[in-house]
């Protein structure tokens, strides 16, 4: 196992990859939880773009700007002393030119991210993708189910179902692993699929709905938290349910301010009896 006080980089993931030794990624959107999440021993912490829909309250995470990104990753990146930071580059911020792209990605990597994660294969995301390497800048891809890509797949459908499919996200798997991606995420990939690309790749695959032969898992931190809510995906375990502590703790709050029960003498601060004396002195005229 890698010691926990020392930093995650590239070379971590690969002998993780290397020794089958599971790699554990989860979003992050604030200061506090990535601290947390950091503290646990997790190697990686993703501030995605579903930001837009678990704290800005999207529909879609393509409203996300670049913008929304630096402002999250720069308050993950306050939290972490461990894990490997990568941040979204959100919908049209790889998509106009080479040079913006870069442009984009930098502002990511100075707000504190080690890594930035785009979408998709086509031609010019494999551009950008050995562009942004050469230029010193990390690179994860993301495959299957690309939730930039929404309005063009129709919905939130399963992708590679099918031996031709399969082969056709290998090969853009191996394109984006030729052109500099360090690690690629697998998301809503039948697992025999996903299985069957891990195995024919030198990077890391890191799945999310795509079974457990990937060389990793990421979640939604809302999700696993069971603070999101909206329905959870098939895929979510949730590990406890913050929705029903979290309200508990706010009508028990407003319950006791209504009734006179907080603040207490424990939780307020008192002048010397001296002064207090002058006060009620005071007062008394």
């Amino acid at each position: 196992m890698e010691n926990n006080n020392k930093p995650v980089t590239l070379k971590t993931f690969q002998r993780m990859k290397e020794t089958q030794e599971k790699i554990t990624m989860l979003t992050a959107y604030d200061f506090s939880t990535a601290k947390y999440i950091d503290e646990c021993g997790t190697d990686a912490i993703l501030i995605g773009d579903s930001v837009g829909m678990t704290v800005l309250g999207y529909d879609t995470t393509i409203k996300v700007t670049i913008d929304d990104m630096l402002t999250f990753t720069k308050a993950v990146a306050n939290g972490v002393k461990r894990a490997f930071v990568i941040a979204d580059l959100p919908f049209l911020s790889y998509h106009v030119s080479k040079e913006q792209t870069t442009i984009n990605a930098g502002k990511l990597i100075q707000a504190g991210a080690k890594a930035v994660k785009l979408e998709g294969a086509a031609d010019f995301i494999l551009e950008e993708v050995n562009h942004l390497t050469k230029c010193g800048i990390n690179v994860m891809g993301h495959l299957g189910f690309t939730p930039q890509y929404i309005n063009a797949i129709g919905g939130y459908y399963i992708q590679g179902k099918s031996y031709e499919n399969t082969l056709k996200l290998l090969q853009a798997a191996k394109k984006l692993e030729d052109n500099g991606a360090f690690a690629l995420v697998l998301e809503m990939v039948p697992e025999e699929s996903a299985k069957f690309i891990s195995e024919n790749l030198s990077i890391p695959t890191i799945g999310i709905g795509a079974g457990k032969y990937c060389d990793g898992q990421v979640l939604v931190i809302d999700d696993i938290l069971g603070k999101y809510p909206g329905n959870l995906p098939k895929f979510v375990k949730q590990y406890t349910n913050l929705q029903e502590i979290m309200k508990n703790a706010i009508c028990e709050y407003n319950q006791e301010v209504k009734s006179g029960q907080f603040p207490t003498e424990a939780h307020s601060f008192n002048l010397p009896e001296e002064e207090r004396e002058k006060l009620e002195y005071s007062y008394s005229k």
